[in-house]
Order: C-alpha cells, then sequence, then structure tokens
C-alpha cells in the first residue's frame, strides 16, 4: 500500500514564487491559488446549455422555462439571459491545449494533424475566436493571441515543435506524481490569467487524462486530504468565478475505447462535501471537466470533430444567475440541477459549487 507522504507538493499555488517576493494576507492554499477566488461572492452564475434528443442546441427559450435548484431548493432568478452566436454579448473564447505531458509523442502528434483540419474546416474561417497553448514538462507556451484566423494558427501550427516530457522519475507512481502536480498547477495558471478576461472561455485540452492515483494501494494522510481538499475547493471556486468551462478530448481515439480510463473518472464526480472523503481522483481532468459544464470526449478517431463539437456550446446557451444562501461553515457544498419545463430536452451546466466564508 503506498502512502501519499509528499502530495502537498501537487496543491502548492500556481504563483507561489511571486507571492513570496511580493508578501500578502494569508490566501487559500490549494492548486488555483493563483486565480485567489473571492470568498465572499455569494452570486452564482451559471451557462447552461440545452439540448434536444438529437444533442443538437435549443434556442429560443424563456426564463419561465427553468428551474434551478441548490441543494434540491428552487431558487429565485436574479437574472436571465439568451445567448445566440452573433449576439452583442461578449464573444466566446476557446482555448486548445495540447498536453505533450501527459500523451505519448504518437498521440501527440496525431492530435496535432487533427488540430489543424479543425482550424482549416470552413475555409479557415472560426466562428469563435481561438488561443493555442502548448503544455510540456517545461512549461505551457501560449502559441498566438485568440484570432479568428484559423488558417493562420495551423501555420503557425506546423511550425512550432513540442517537445516529450523529459520528467525526473517519469515512469511509474513517482512518474504519476510528477504529472498530476504540473497538470494542476498548469490549469491554476490557465484560470487565473483567464480570470482577467471578460466572455466566457472553453477550456478544451486535448489528453487522455492526468494520473488519478486512487485505489485501494492509495493511502493518504489527514494532511494529504485537508491539502487536497482546500485544493478543490479553490480550483472549482476559481473556475467558476472566471467563467472557464473545461472539455476533456482523448486523442487515443479507438486506441483507448473499452479501457478503465475511459469510464472510472466517473467514480469521483460527486461533490466532495469534507475533507474526510476526499481522493486524488477528484482532481482528475475529466471529473473537472464534467463538473464545470464541460464535456468528456473519448473512444474516437474524429479528434477534429468532437474539438468541433466542445466549440460549438457557443452557438446557443442561456446565463442564469441567483444569490447563493450564507454557508453554515467555512465551507459548504451546494449540488446544483436545472430542470426544464419542456419535455425531451436536457439542460447541462456546472454540478456544484462551493460556498465560501
Amino acid at each position: 500500500m503506498k502512502t501519499v507522504m509528499v502530495f502537498f507538493l501537487l496543491v502548492t499555488p500556481a504563483l507561489a514564487q511571486q507571492e513570496a517576493e511580493q508578501p500578502e494576507p494569508a490566501r487559500p492554499t490549494g492548486a488555483a491559488a493563483a486565480a485567489f477566488p473571492d470568498r465572499t461572492d455569494r452570486n452564482i452564475t451559471l451557462d447552461v446549455v440545452v439540448t434536444d434528443k438529437s444533442g443538437k442546441a435549443v434556442a429560443g427559450l424563456q426564463q419561465q422555462d427553468f428551474m434551478v435548484l441548490d441543494d434540491k431548493l428552487a431558487q429565485n432568478l436574479k437574472s436571465f439571459r439568451a445567448v445566440e452566436a452573433g449576439s452583442s454579448a461578449p464573444p466566446v473564447s476557446v482555448i486548445l491545449l495540447v498536453d505533450a505531458v501527459n500523451t505519448s509523442f504518437q498521440s501527440v502528434a496525431y492530435g496535432r494533424g487533427q488540430i489543424e483540419s479543425f482550424l482549416k474546416q470552413n475555409g479557415g474561417k472560426l466562428a469563435e475566436p481561438v488561443t493555442m497553448v502548448f503544455f510540456t514538462d517545461k512549461d505551457a507556451k501560449v502559441q498566438r493571441e485568440s484570432t479568428r484566423d484559423g488558417n493562420a494558427l495551423a501555420a503557425s501550427l506546423d511550425e512550432y515543435a513540442t517537445s516529450l516530457r523529459t520528467i525526473t522519475r517519469s515512469q511509474g507512481f513517482y512518474g504519476a506524481e510528477d504529472r498530476l502536480r504540473l497538470s494542476i498547477q498548469t490549469l491554476g495558471m490557465l484560470v487565473a490569467a483567464e480570470a482577467k478576461v471578460p466572455g466566457r472561455k472553453l477550456l478544451v485540452w486535448i489528453s487522455p487524462g492526468w494520473p488519478l492515483l486512487s485505489g485501494p494501494g492509495i493511502q493518504l494522510s489527514q494532511k494529504n486530504e485537508e491539502g487536497l481538499f482546500h485544493s478543490i475547493v479553490d480550483l472549482s471556486t476559481a473556475m467558476r468565478q472566471a467563467n472557464v468551462t473545461l472539455y476533456s478530448v482523448d486523442p487515443l481515439g479507438t486506441a483507448d475505447a473499452g479501457g478503465t480510463r475511459t469510464s472510472y473518472y466517473k467514480e469521483f464526480t460527486k461533490g466532495v462535501k469534507a475533507a474526510k472523503n476526499v481522493e486524488i481522483g477528484n482532481l482528475g481532468l475529466q471529473v473537472l471537466a464534467y463538473q464545470s459544464g464541460g464535456r468528456v470526449f473519448n473512444s474516437s478517431n474524429d479528434i477534429a470533430g468532437e474539438i468541433a463539437s466542445a466549440a460549438t456550446d457557443a452557438n446557443a446557451y442561456y446565463v442564469l444567475s441567483f444569490d447563493a444562501p450564507p454557508p453554515d461553515g467555512p465551507v459548504q457544498y451546494h449540488a446544483l440541477e436545472v430542470k426544464l419545463d419542456k419535455p425531451g430536452l436536457t439542460a447541462r451546466t456546472r454540478t456544484g459549487y462551493y460556498a465560501l466564508k
């Protein structure tokens, strides 16, 4: 049985060095501490995508068609707005992240080709502005500023050579721990950066996923549990306040079909209410994507089509808000559900939030 004695390294703030140089009052210590979630914020804003039985987005609904349940209690909506492509709302931006830390060289190469196909569709005219990010063991490089010029992005994509990971102890349990730490820190830094940008952001993370490091052979100390719980709370809150929706696209395609990796994450999607209930798998890529209201794509070789499908969430959606009740303690988890007053329709949004005192 492995006791995770050094896992606290995974939950260090993404910008710890900057904080050390400029001392500030005590801040959250989780993976997303760089985003510094506003613990006094009681406004809960939800981006809700509604689809019919065929999976097509549904527009034209009204406020009375929606009911928001917070821990199964109906909430009075403070605001409602329907957003469609071409509206005057701040544009939805798409961030495509190529994961060269958790993916083999062959899969990265195939995924790059599929990304190029996505960028060049429709003559290279993208419906939403897109930014490219390459995540390696050294850093996460933003390739160029957000643009709707898919041809320009594809051209620079060909010129950019991603490197294979060269993490020390890159094999086995401790190598997986290194990769998970880098992955969480990178997500925290991206969320912190996007918190400064108005509008909704769709972060499409192209990767088979991060190591879940959970199971009967893993034992967490109380300190590990508390650190993990703070990371989950801070990262979930920071993503919500930065208006980031996460998507997981598996570049392994059918090579991953039927494997435990494509479904094991479902064991960890339920919201964590206390440190004693935490598992490392609660910080998995697919878990965070599902909880943010995004989607998990796997078992298909049409990576370009899956990226395009994620991007269609910008075409038609609804923005609902309500005021959260004050928490009973320092941290209180609330499960969310959106019900519709029309049969045959499904609403997808984030699955919960943490009320902080």
